[in-house]
C-alpha cells in the first residue's frame, strides 16, 4: 500500500466557466463507473504556466478555443484535494497523492453550438450549465470542499 504522504501533489488548472447567464460549465466523466461531474481541469504540463494549461485543458475537454472565454479571475492562492485511500497509488501511474489546482473563473462568448465533447482527449460523456450552488452536491465526494472553496474564492463575480 503507498504511504500518501510520500507522494506530491499533481500540479493541475481548472476553470470554473460562466454562461451569459451565469450558469457553470460542468462534464461528466467517462472514466468512472460512478456519475461523477466537474469542471474542466487538468494537468500543468513542464514549463507550462497554470494559465496556459487551463486554456489547453479547456480546448481539449470541450472544444472550445482560448479565444471564445474571457478570463474574469484568478484564485489568490492554490487549492488542493487528497485522493481518498482506495486511489492513492493505482491513479496518474501511482505518482500523485492528490491534486494541487490553480482556478480560473472565466466567461464563455460564444454559443453552446461550439461545445464539442467529443475531442481527441475525450473525458466527458456529456455536458450540462448549472447553477453555481449546485456544484458541491454534483461533484465526488472528494472534491467537494475544494470546489466549495472556489465558489467562495468567486463569489463576488457569481449571481
Amino acid at each position: 500500500m503507498t504511504d500518501p504522504h510520500l507522494l506530491p501533489y499533481r500540479p493541475c488548472a481548472g476553470l470554473m466557466i460562466l454562461n451569459r447567464e451565469g450558469r457553470v460549465f460542468v462534464g461528466q466523466r467517462k472514466d468512472t463507473s460512478i456519475e461523477a461531474w466537474q469542471m474542466p481541469q487538468g494537468g500543468i504540463d513542464p514549463g507550462e504556466d497554470a494559465e496556459t494549461a487551463a486554456l489547453r485543458e479547456l480546448r481539449e475537454e470541450t472544444g472550445i478555443a482560448a479565444d471564445r472565454v474571457e478570463l474574469i479571475a484568478i484564485a489568490p492562492h492554490e487549492l488542493r484535494y487528497d485522493l481518498p485511500p482506495d486511489l492513492v497509488g493505482k491513479v496518474w501511474k501511482g505518482k500523485w497523492r492528490g491534486q494541487r489546482q490553480r482556478w480560473f473563473l472565466c466567461r464563455f462568448l460564444g454559443d453552446d453550438s461550439e461545445i464539442d465533447i467529443a475531442t481527441e482527449h475525450e473525458e466527458f460523456i456529456a455536458w450540462r450549465w448549472i447553477e453555481p450552488a449546485q456544484l458541491p452536491a454534483l461533484i465526488v465526494p472528494f472534491k467537494k470542499a475544494l470546489y466549495e472553496e472556489v465558489l467562495l474564492l468567486f463569489r463576488d463575480y457569481l449571481g
